[in-house]
């Protein structure tokens, strides 16, 4: 049933008047009564008609993207490309520009939730989500309902770097190949001779993070099953306990720094550390170095998306490439109906291994 501006002021106890001075901003309204009006239409998911000629799932000239962190290279490639795709072929007023708003959650998902109000009450035409989303029930079904409100109010949904929905309310995916990446990754080193292999994970809740993490094991578990069938066991063989060889963190240097001390603590003997990307392998690399040990003489360090700094750190980063810029421009696109879905909705990002010179065999242990 649609909400209605009565249903707010019965909700918030105020006349239909007071609400409408409130959600125009054209009359001068008591702090309190405001609030109480504002916390009405939050819980009723009250959204704001237009015009009657403007009805009927008309939508605006807004196209929100949503990035955890602008600040991180990650999610800013992926959100200026995007921009970049949306303005594209535009000219002159009667041109069709769009404007596109970078929201930061901030990694919160109730910020993530309040965006996407905010962009439903403003009709946007589009809605770019990018990267990893947050694994929590309450969470999901929020989100479920949330998108499948702005579809059927006419906006476009475009996930970036972010796994399938359910619900139908998505027009196109582009999924990250984040568990054949992390299984990449984890072959390198151990096709170099590696078995004693900590990694420095992201936060427990992502998805980025559970599947970055499920392909590194994967590779581990095919390796160690391999080594037995060899009749290799022990000391020379991939421990069991991963658990025990992988500290969860945030997605920053910092992280990364603290993460590889603990790591190294745990086990002395470990010969190559994996980060869950490139800002925490940094860390990573400084930790060692900090400990006396040689990048990738002592330990070889590698880790993901391959952002613009890698190729120049010293010595170059092993990682895992993400197109970014390139899946920011598709995302664009699709948002505005300037490229067709994929078939299904969906499709798959590849990631690219790029061996460089800050993995290598492992001198010792």
């Amino acid at each position: 049933m649609t909400v209605t501006l009565a249903d707010v002021a019965a909700r918030a106890r105020v006349s239909p008047a007071t609400v409408s001075r409130v959600l125009n901003g054209n009359y001068p309204v008591a702090a309190s009564t405001r609030e109480r009006v504002l916390r009405a239409v939050d819980d009723l998911d009250y959204v704001l008609n237009g015009p009657a000629s403007s009805l009927a799932a008309a939508t605006s000239d807004l196209v929100g993207i949503l990035v955890n962190d602008i600040a991180d290279p990650f999610f800013g490639i992926m959100a200026g490309a995007a921009q970049t795709a949306i303005g594209e072929g535009a000219s002159g007023r009667a041109g069709g520009e769009k404007l596109a708003v970078v929201c930061n959650t901030g990694g919160s998902p109730e910020r993530e939730l309040t965006y996407l109000t905010l962009l439903q009450r403003q009709r946007a035409a589009a809605v770019v989500l990018t990267g990893g989303a947050l694994e929590d029930p309450d969470h999901i079904t929020a989100m479920t309902a949330k998108l499948g409100k702005l579809a059927d109010a006419g906006t476009t949904i475009v996930l970036c770097g972010r796994p399938p929905v359910s619900g139908g309310a998505v027009t196109a995916t582009l999924a990250f190949d984040n568990r054949g990446g992390g299984r990449r990754l984890a072959e390198h080193l151990i096709g170099l001779g590696h078995r004693r292999i900590g990694y420095v994970a992201g936060p427990g809740e992502r998805t980025t993070t559970r599947h970055r993490l499920e392909g590194h094991r994967a590779a581990l578990d095919a390796a160690r099953a391999a080594d037995a069938a060899g009749g290799s066991t022990g000391a020379g063989s991939v421990p069991e306990d991963q658990e025990r060889l992988t500290v969860h963190g945030l997605y920053d240097r910092r992280s990364g720094y603290d993460a590889t001390l603990e790591l190294l603590r745990r086990d002395p003997d470990l010969t190559a550390i994996v980060a869950a990307n490139d800002t925490v392998a940094l860390g990573a690399c400084a930790a060692v170095r900090d400990l006396g040990l040689r990048i990738p003489e002592d330990v070889s360090v590698a880790g993901f998306d391959d952002l613009p700094f890698s190729v120049d750190a010293v010595p170059a980063l092993t990682t895992v490439r993400l197109p970014l810029y390139e899946a920011g421009v598709r995302a664009g696109r699709l948002a505005m109906g300037k490229e067709a879905p994929p078939p299904g909705g969906i499709a798959t990002v590849g990631a690219e291994l790029m061996a460089r010179a800050s993995t290598a065999p492992p001198r010792r242990g």
